[in-house]
């Protein structure tokens, strides 16, 4: 199939889920893009490796895992009364709610559905959540809904640990009601350390170091479409762009709608981040973005920016070109990738 493919060895990534899903309380979050692997694809996934509960993004993608999971399902995103679609699903008595303001809550107390409900805590992310100060104010509407327990979304540590934020929020928590913590963004040792100072009922979602934590099973590649001959300052592409020097013009697929050239904003931490945000700034400035497929062992510049399911890579006259059809490899990010074939091997 000449398009971008996704090829995974089923027995090393099926072993790492496995290892992974021994974790006590794990939660396989479910969301988005799949992690590149498809919403369906990772319910039914989770499913198979014993979940009992799994986490998704939104209503349109628990929509999708009802049918693929026979198991509970959490949408993430807050509830609101106003939403129709959400007020519908959360008739099914599989899906968890999660409610992240105090109006919403008691709007769902005075209903009488009796929903099953998450409660959302504010933490230091500031994205959603009920603060701290008014946690003492949910435990009266909780006699009146179905309460699944508390949800703590904490930001990526800035450090090697989540535990004195978790810590002090869970506490907070259980202060005004006792029930199951379900936390994000803590490492394994935390959550380990979590279930000591809690007890056995704290969950811990896991997407991304589930479904990406064994980037060796997973293997991008691009079909090589056509391959051009070129010289110095011929005019080639939609933007009739000249070329730098002679060499060939590869046409690889992949292209915007796979993902290809879309790129999330970085957080840029560190000096080196920073460094390489600014070379890759220049590049583009000149001309010369540097592309995510490697063709004849290097990482080649796009000519333009990407078409929608192909792209237009320059390779120099030193390098020995591709034929048409070969393979090459490509580097992309999951959770923005859309792929166009998923083999297992």
């Amino acid at each position: 199939m000449t398009g971008l493919r996704l090829s995974i060895q089923r027995d090393r990534w099926q072993q790492h889920l496995r290892d992974m899903m021994e974790l006590p309380g794990l939660v396989p979050v479910v969301k988005g893009n799949g992690y590149g692997f498809g919403v369906h694809r990772l319910a039914g996934g989770a499913g198979r490796l014993g979940a009992d509960v799994i986490a998704v993004g939104s209503v349109a993608e628990a929509k999708v895992a009802l049918r693929e999971f026979d198991g509970d399902v959490v949408v993430m995103m807050p509830f609101f009364n106003a939403d129709a679609a959400a007020v519908e699903i959360m008739e099914d008595s599989r899906v968890i709610v999660t409610v992240a303001h105090l109006p919403e809550l008691a709007r769902l107390a005075e209903g009488p559905a009796h929903p099953r409900v998450l409660v959302e805590v504010r933490t230091s992310m500031q994205r959603h959540g009920i603060t701290l100060d008014d946690l003492p104010k949910v435990a009266g509407f909780l006699d009146r809904v179905d309460f699944a327990g508390w949800t703590i979304h904490l930001p990526m540590p800035a450090g090697d640990s989540n535990l004195e934020e978790a810590t002090h929020i869970g506490t907070a928590a259980r202060m005004a009601a006792k029930a199951p913590l379900w936390f994000s963004h803590v490492s394994v040792d935390d959550h380990n350390r979590l279930r000591e100072i809690f007890g056995p009922d704290v969950r811990l979602r896991r997407g991304t170091d589930l479904w990406l934590g064994d980037p060796g099973a997973l293997t991008v590649t691009a079909t090589v479409l056509d391959v051009h001959k070129v010289v110095r300052g011929q005019r080639v592409g939609y933007h009739r762009k000249s070329v730098p020097a002679n060499g060939w013009v590869v046409v690889v697929s992949g292209g915007t709608a796979n993902g290809i050239g879309l790129e999330a904003p970085s957080t840029n931490r560190s000096m080196r981040d920073r460094a390489k945000t600014m070379a890759l700034g220049m590049l583009d400035a000149a001309g010369r973005a540097l592309s995510p497929f490697e063709v004849a062992g290097e990482k080649r510049a796009f000519v333009e920016p990407p078409h929608m399911q192909s792209s237009l890579v320059f390779l120099p006259a030193n390098a020995i070109p591709p034929a048409i059809g070969d393979e090459v490899p490509v580097t992309v990010r999951n959770t923005i990738a859309t792929f166009d074939e998923i083999v297992y091997i």
